[in-house]
């Protein structure tokens, strides 16, 4: 789990990274659009610069070539002029006719000449003013020429940055590629070592649901004969109607409890966290109210907020006190439990605060949309985000009367059957996914929405703060709804099960017969302590305890323990046979060692009133204390006393009738009785022993049972997260595959309308330099004339 953990967060990571480089992405093809249009407007510029260039070229040719002519017509008008002197100074003797004609002559020709002077002269000035807008306008386009060369450096650094940018989150985004990669490949072979492990546990769930299935009949067969409590001394307890003290699920219930306290305790940091967050945001979009005043309905909407721990805090503490309540010596059942009637209470006066700040909630994400800067798309998550927050709220109405439902049980009795319990607590189960489902997109809304506020030109450091913890408060949130409905789903069949219910009946347990549980239990402690205290040898409860801690520690070689329980068994059966054998020798060499005894103290006792008589009797005495035993039984026959052999279920015993033959057949008897007592203690004990363990067994193949399911259900949970990691990997992998296609294109567009932009400056710059060189050559011809 760490591992898609640690998967999920860099993949967010790499989404975000992903929209940044998308956002400087569109801003530098802006960037690059606008200055192609430069480029295009510029070019425009210099294409009319170069028509009027060639014009003005035109207009200089054309005045030269005038000029040119003017300067041809001045020098044949002097030759004229110098001709007509010469021939006026010859022809001064002629009459005044000639002469007349002659200064009429010479005055057309100087007004002809003054004209082409002033002319000649306004040719000059326009030359001029033509040359200097010449200047002006390649001084111009030099300066805008630098500026361009500036601009395309610019431009190229840019371009080189970006360049060196991407292909530094290429390599990277490669590596984290082949990182992926490598992390898949090693989850693909824990999932096939899963699905051999997976094979292997079925095949021991066969294995051990055929065990299973002969010890639960031994088992019950074990229970239905000699589990059931028989009080031999008051036979009217037998007859009770009461169910036993379920200690198993006593602690089941409290475990189950704990862990929904800390779920609890989870739920009401994220929810405190979350509305104290949405306080802030409040107060500081659309309008920061430290700079001006915020709506009266946002004004409204915050003092709300900042009473949600009045309602959120007691959801813990009533919590706390109905798993205080829970504990080994009591009965817990929704009959019982009356302090679940404070949590529905309390979970009520919360569900009643969502539903007035509901309307808040919703006006205020009117009132964003109404803002100036909002897009069309934020607009559109707001609507998203309302509808999430109507479905959040509907959803915690139906937890309310889900509670409240299981709640009255406790209040009123026979309130609701234990068919309508288990419909109620699958409903409430589904209604936990729902809620998760909720808050989840709820939470995948907000993300969207967050990423579109930080694109908005006005957005504040203060405000993406508040809203990351605001996200980070949704974040807990979503994770903690999760683990509360998968939680609730895995101990569904303990909530719908009935834990304690009357004998012989399906009914719900009263709290009459709690109390009346409870006092037989007191009772049963008393009566086990009593019988303790009478058989000393009986196991202690502390031994006891270890012994299960001891068994339940070792369930992984419980084959290889029953091999030896049973040849364990096999081997105390044997030597209980021996023991009784030897026990039944010993009891008869002590029977006849008295007898011997006996016998020798009458020998003794007549061999001394033997030696109080003749000396024959006393070699008769001695005589007898050295034969055998053969001659002393054949002068017994002879005596009239002939040995007797009994015979019973202990063995057999040879007798010799004497006067004490009563007394020691009474003592006998005693033996045995005794020894059969001790014997039938014994095997009770055994048998008191072998149910208990049989017990302990079928519970202990229910655990195994149940923790299979577990594993199983874990299995396909870690199946699916599997195969959504593979699908990230797929789609993270077509986006760098994308993204890097997208990149690469960018780039050698980029570079070609770099090089045409080159091509067109190094054009550019030619046509300037022969604009020069022309400048230059007519410079020169207008000083040599």
């Amino acid at each position: 789990m760490a591992n898609v953990t640690d998967l999920q967060t860099k993949y967010s990571k790499l989404a975000q990274e992903y929209s940044k480089l998308r956002a400087q992405n569109q801003v530098l093809k802006k960037g690059v659009v606008d200055e192609q249009a430069n480029s295009a407007s510029l070019k425009e510029q210099l294409k009319q610069r170069d028509q009027s260039l060639r014009k003005q070229e035109q207009e200089m040719d054309s005045l030269s070539f005038r000029n040119q002519q003017l300067a041809k017509r001045v020098e044949l008008l002097q030759e004229e002029l110098a001709a007509s002197e010469a021939k006026g100074k010859k022809g001064k003797s002629k009459g005044d006719s000639p002469s007349q004609h002659g200064l009429q002559t010479q005055s057309v020709f100087d007004e002809d000449l003054q004209k082409k002077i002033e002319e000649n002269e306004r040719l000059h000035i326009q030359f001029y003013e033509a040359d200097e807008q010449h200047k002006k306008t390649e001084a111009e386009l030099r300066e805008r020429l630098e500026k361009l060369d500036k601009d395309a450096e610019q431009h190229q650094a840019i371009v080189d940055g970006l360049t060196t940018k991407y292909a530094e989150t290429i390599e990277r985004l490669q590596s984290d590629k082949a990182r992926l990669e490598v992390k898949a490949q090693t989850l693909e072979r824990e999932a096939k070592e899963c699905r051999m492990r997976t094979e292997d546990c079925q095949q021991q769930l066969r294995q051990c649901q055929s065990e299973l299935n002969r010890q639960v009949k031994q088992s019950s067969s074990v229970i239905q004969e000699k589990v059931p409590f028989n009080d031999t001394k008051f036979s009217d307890y037998n007859s009770l109607n009461v169910p036993s003290h379920n200690r198993r699920h006593q602690l089941k219930a409290r475990d189950v409890a704990g862990q929904a306290m800390s779920f609890i305790q989870d739920l009401v940091a994220a929810l405190l966290n979350f509305h104290s967050y949405t306080e802030q945001r409040v107060h500081i979009y659309p309008l920061d109210s430290s700079i001006e005043t915020i709506s009266p309905l946002n004004q409204k909407f915050s003092q709300y907020l900042h009473e949600n721990a009045a309602y959120v805090r007691p959801l813990e503490d009533s919590f706390l006190q109905l798993y205080q309540s829970i504990t080994e010596d009591t009965v817990t059942v929704l009959e019982t439990v009356v302090k679940l009637k404070n949590f529905a209470d309390n979970f009520s006066s919360y569900t009643h605060f969502l539903q007035k700040i509901l309307p808040y909630q919703l006006k205020s994400l009117e009132e964003e949309c109404e803002a100036p800067l909002c897009t069309a798309a934020l607009s559109a998550k707001n609507q998203e985000l309302q509808s999430d927050i109507k479905r959040v709220t509907s959803v915690f109405e139906k937890l309310q009367n889900y509670i409240n439902l299981l709640a009255l049980p406790s209040v009123q009795q026979d309130a609701m059957p234990q068919s309508n319990t288990s419909a109620v607590f699958t409903q409430l189960a589904a209604c936990l996914h729902s809620l998760h489902d909720a808050i989840k997109e709820m939470s995948k809304h907000y993300n969207q929405k967050a990423v579109i506020e930080r694109e908005l030109p006005t957005v504040t450091q203060k405000l993406c703060t508040t809203t990351e913890c605001l996200l980070g408060s949704l974040g807990s949130l979503t994770s903690c709804t999760g683990k509360i409905a998968t939680f609730f789903s895995n101990n569904l069949d303990f909530f719908t099960s009935s834990g304690y219910s009357p004998r012989g009946s399906t009914a719900a347990l009263n709290p009459m017969q709690a109390e009346s549980m409870l006092a037989n239990k007191k009772k049963a402690t008393a009566y086990i302590q009593a019988v303790k205290k009478a058989k000393p040898q009986s196991v202690p409860y502390r031994e006891a305890l270890s012994n299960r801690r001891i068994l339940t520690s070792s369930t992984e070689s419980r084959e290889g323990l029953t091999q030896q329980v049973q040849q364990s068994q096999e081997k105390i059966a044997r030597l209980e046979q021996e023991k009784e054998h030897w026990l039944l020798e010993a009891q008869l060499g002590k029977v006849r060692l008295e007898k011997e005894n006996q016998r020798i103290a009458e020998l003794e006792a007549q061999l001394a009133a033997a030696l109080g008589g003749s000396p024959n009797s006393q070699t008769a005495a001695a005589g007898t204390l050295t034969r055998g035993p053969e001659e002393a039984a054949a002068e017994l026959k002879a005596a009239g006393k002939e040995p007797t052999l009994c015979t019973s279920l202990v063995g057999m015993l040879c007798t010799t009738p004497t006067d004490e033959h009563v007394g020691d057949e009474e003592s006998r008897e005693q033996l045995i009785k005794s020894h059969y007592m001790a014997r039938v203690g014994e095997l009770t004990t055994q048998l008191q022993i072998s149910d208990s363990k049989a017990v302990h067994f079928h519970s202990e193949c229910r655990a195994l049972a149940k923790r299979l399911a577990i594993a199983e259900k874990s299995r396909e949970t870690f199946s699916e997260e599997v195969k959504l990691a593979n699908q990230n990997i797929t789609r993270l992998q077509d986006e760098l595959a994308t993204t890097k296609r997208s990149y690469e294109d960018q780039l050698s567009m980029m570079s070609d309308h770099l090089c045409s932009m080159n091509e067109t400056l190094s054009k550019q710059r030619e046509e300037i330099d022969t604009l020069k060189m022309g400048s230059k050559g007519n410079a020169k011809k207008n000083k040599g004339r």
